[in-house]
C-alpha cells in the first residue's frame, strides 16, 4: 500500500513538472503574435513519438504532409525531441534555410552527440564541423577524387568475390555496408587488409547504432555503448596516426596517399597542425558520414532493378559497353564514370524516392519571419526531404519511379535535396557519387537478382532500410 502511494506521489510530481514546464514554454513565446500554425504535441515529448513511429512503418512523408494539409504547406510548428520547431515544407523554404546560413541559423545537433565525439579542443560539434567543411572541398572534390576511382575499382571487386560470387542468396544490407566501410578504411586511412578492417567494423556498429539513440549513459544503454566504442576506436585511430607520423617522417608514406596524410600535413592560417585527437575525432566522423548514407543507397539501389527489370536492362546495357572498352585487369577511370549518365540518372531517382539523409536541423540565431510566420531566436528548423521529394507540385506523378526526371536540366532548383544544399551541401557529395556508380558497374555487370522477399517492409530510422536487409536470390551472368 505505501508502495502504491509513493507511486502515486511521484507520478503526480512529475505530471506537475511537466505541466509548469508546458505552461512556461508556452509563455515564453507569447509575445510572438504569428507564430506557424501546427500543434506541439505533450509537453516535452511533443509530436516525437508520431514523428519516429511514421519513419518506422516506412511512411517518413506522412508526419509532415498530414500537417501541411492540416496547417500549411509552406511550414509549420511542432515540437520533436523537447524542442519547438518549425518545419520548413516548400522549395521556397529549402532556399531560405540554405542561403542564410551563419546569417539566421545555423546548424544544430543534438548535444548528445557532443558526448559521442568529445573535441580535444573543447569545441562544440558545431564548431568543428565548420571547421571540416574548410578543409573537405579540398580533398573532396572532382579533381582530387579522380585518382581513387580505381582504387575504389580493386576494393569493389575484391568484396564481391569475398561476399557475392559462389553464393546463391545474400542479403544486401549488410554487405553493403561491409563494401562502404572498406571502401571508407581504404581511402581514408590506407587500411585495405579485411581483418584489420573487420577489428574496425565491430565497435564501428556499435558506436553507428547508437548515436541516435536515448541519450541514458547508464552501463548496458545503447548511449553507453557507443560512447565507449568511440573511445576503442579513437584510441586505435591514435595509434595509426603515430606509425602515419613515423612514416612520412622516413618517407615510407605518401602526403597524398589518402585523407589522414592530408590531415597531418595541413596546417591553418597560424601555420599550426592539428593534434592527434582532432585528427582521430575528424576521420571518425568522416567514416561516420561517409558510410550509412551510402550504404541505404546502394541497398535501395539493388532494390528497384530488381523490381524494375526495364531500368535494370538500361544499366546492364550502359555498363557492358563499358567493361567491353576495358582490357582484361583494366580498371574504371574518371572517363568510365563519365559516361555512366543514365546510371546515374538511376541512382538519383533512387535517393529520391528513397533518401539516405532524410533531412536536417538548423536553430534560429536570430528572430525572424518567414512566410509571414514569426520565427523566434533559439527554435529549431527543420528540412525533410520527402516533403519536395514526393511532391506532385515539383515531380508529376511522385510514386513513379522514372529516371528522365534528372535529364536536362533536372528538378526545380532546391525540389532535390539528398545531400542538402547551399554552404552546408553535404562536402562528400561527389565521393557519394564515385562510390555508388563503381558499385553499379561491379554488380550488373556480375549478377541479375531476384527479391526473396517481395513486399518486405521499409523502415526509417533514421534512415531508410529494408526491415530484413534485402535478401536476394543472385543469377550470374553466363560468360
Amino acid at each position: 500500500m505505501e508502495l502504491f502511494f509513493l507511486s502515486g506521489v511521484i507520478l503526480f510530481a512529475f505530471i506537475v513538472s511537466l505541466s509548469v514546464v508546458f505552461l512556461l514554454y508556452h509563455k515564453s513565446y507569447a509575445s510572438y503574435p504569428n507564430l506557424p500554425r501546427g500543434n506541439m504535441g505533450l509537453p516535452y515529448i511533443g509530436e516525437s513519438l508520431e514523428y519516429l513511429s511514421t519513419g518506422r512503418k516506412g511512411h517518413p512523408e506522412k508526419f509532415f504532409y498530414d500537417r501541411m494539409a492540416k496547417f500549411s504547406s509552406e511550414v509549420f510548428k511542432t515540437s520533436i525531441f523537447g524542442e519547438p520547431v518549425a518545419v520548413m515544407c516548400n522549395t521556397a523554404g529549402n532556399k531560405f534555410l540554405y542561403s542564410n546560413e551563419n546569417k539566421l541559423v545555423t546548424a544544430w545537433w543534438p548535444s548528445s552527440v557532443n558526448k559521442i565525439f568529445p573535441s580535444s579542443l573543447q569545441t562544440s560539434s558545431n564548431e568543428e564541423s565548420k571547421k571540416m567543411r574548410k578543409m573537405l572541398p579540398k580533398i573532396m572534390k572532382p579533381e582530387a577524387l579522380q585518382r581513387y576511382i580505381g582504387i575504389m575499382d580493386t576494393i569493389a571487386q575484391r568484396h564481391f568475390e569475398a561476399g557475392w560470387e559462389g553464393k546463391k542468396e545474400v542479403t544486401v544490407f549488410p554487405l553493403a555496408k561491409n563494401y562502404t566501410f572498406w571502401l571508407a578504411c581504404r581511402l581514408f586511412l590506407s587500411i585495405e587488409d579485411p581483418e584489420h578492417v573487420a577489428k574496425f567494423a565491430d565497435p564501428f556498429a556499435v558506436l553507428a547504432s547508437g548515436i541516435l539513440s536515448i541519450p541514458i549513459d547508464l552501463p548496458g544503454t545503447p548511449f553507453n555503448r557507443a560512447i565507449k566504442a568511440s573511445k576503442v576506436i579513437k584510441k586505435e585511430l591514435r595509434a595509426i596516426i603515430k606509425q602515419r607520423k613515423i612514416d612520412l617522417a622516413e618517407n615510407k608514406a605518401s602526403p597524398t596517399q589518402d585523407i589522414l596524410s592530408h590531415m597531418l600535413l595541413a596546417s591553418d592560417e597560424n601555420g599550426q597542425f592539428m593534434a592527434e585527437m582532432d585528427i582521430a575525432d575528424k576521420i571518425l566522423g568522416l567514416l561516420i558520414g561517409g558510410h550509412d548514407t551510402a550504404s541505404a543507397a546502394v541497398t535501395f539501389v539493388v532494390k528497384y532493378l530488381a523490381e524494375l527489370p526495364e531500368i535494370y536492362d538500361e544499366v546492364l546495357k550502359e555498363q557492358m559497353e563499358i567493361a567491353k572498352s576495358k582490357k582484361p585487369g583494366e580498371l574504371l577511370n574518371w572517363d568510365d564514370i563519365q559516361k555512366m549518365k543514365y546510371s546515374w540518372n538511376v541512382a538519383c531517382e533512387v535517393m529520391r524516392l528513397a533518401p539516405p539523409l532524410q533531412g536536417a536541423f538548423r536553430e534560429a540565431i536570430n528572430d525572424f519571419v518567414f512566410a509571414g510566420f514569426s520565427i523566434p531566436k533559439g527554435w529549431k528548423l527543420y528540412w525533410s526531404a520527402n516533403s519536395t521529394h514526393r511532391n506532385p507540385e515539383y515531380f508529376p506523378e511522385p510514386e513513379k519511379f522514372d529516371p528522365s526526371r534528372f535529364e536536362g536540366n533536372g528538378p526545380l532548383p532546391y525540389s532535390y535535396v539528398p545531400f542538402g544544399g547551399g554552404p552546408r551541401m553535404c562536402p562528400g557529395k561527389e565521393y557519394a557519387r564515385l562510390e555508388i556508380l563503381v558499385f553499379m558497374h561491379n554488380v550488373v555487370k556480375r549478377f541479375n537478382w531476384e527479391k526473396l522477399l517481395p513486399n518486405e517492409k521499409i523502415i526509417v530510422n533514421p534512415m531508410p532500410i529494408p526491415a530484413k536487409g534485402l535478401p536476394v536470390r543472385l543469377i550470374p551472368h553466363i560468360a
